[in-house]
């Protein structure tokens, strides 16, 4: 009776269990269905080409305000010259430009004139050179004189300005690749280092030390990318 007793349990165990657990079939379709948490490694890398990304956005929506600011003083004074009113003068010049910078000039708050629409417009990034078409507007408004003129030469200064940035930044291209290249540098040592049966990730991942020589190494690297580009902003800054 004992050992039919043991074998009624067992098999009453094995009934259980063939009846709780998945069969391999559910196992392989929940891997594909239940997304997976990526590794910290992997994240870490997406969010920062992520925000490579955004800084190379914001760096073209600059460069495209530095544009329509210059385009907007050469239409004002254009107009100015041909005899328009100083209002229908920017009104026509700002609604020429392009859509998400000419709807963002002619959107005036109630009881905002000119000056301090340009003047709150010039907070944005590569905007700047509104303030000072603002100090020109208020001056040729209180005191007279050719404001065409004035708006004309302020065009050619800003147009100046531009150029010399962009000769900066193209003189400085090749110590920047210089600097992405040392910064690159950390993974082909990676590389060699596993080519040679050294197991650098098992360690830096693995292991307190190696933690903490990647974070080190990782924060190093990054300073000396943002220390070079600080460097090249304030070179290609006007003086």
């Amino acid at each position: 009776m004992t050992g039919l007793g043991a074998l009624a349990a067992l098999c009453t165990g094995t009934a259980v269990w063939s009846l709780t657990t998945p069969s391999p079939a559910v196992l392989r379709l929940r891997e594909m269905l239940i997304p997976r948490t990526p590794p910290w490694p992997r994240r870490v890398a997406v969010r920062a080409v992520a925000a490579f990304g955004e800084l190379r956005r914001r760096r073209g929506e600059t460069r495209l305000r530095r544009a329509a600011v210059i385009e907007l003083c050469d239409g004002i004074a254009a107009e100015l010259a041909a005899g328009r009113t100083p209002a229908a003068a920017f009104a026509e010049s700002a609604a020429v430009l392009d859509p998400a910078v000419g709807s963002v000039l002619l959107a005036a708050r109630p009881g905002e004139g000119i000056p301090g629409l340009l003047d709150r417009m010039a907070g944005a990034p590569g905007a700047e050179g509104l303030r000072l078409l603002a100090a020109c507007w208020r001056i040729g408004a209180e005191r007279g004189g050719a404001l065409a003129s004035v708006i004309q030469s302020l065009s050619d200064s800003l147009r100046e300005e531009e150029a010399h940035r962009r000769e900066v930044t193209a003189q400085l291209a090749g110590p920047r690749a210089t600097a992405r290249l040392l910064a690159g540098l950390p993974l082909l040592g990676l590389g060699m280092a596993a080519a040679l049966g050294a197991r650098p990730l098992a360690f830096l991942f693995g292991t307190p030390p190696g933690a903490a020589c990647l974070l080190a190494g990782i924060g190093l690297d990054v300073l000396g990318l943002w220390w070079t580009q600080r460097l090249a902003a304030t070179a290609g800054s006007p003086r």
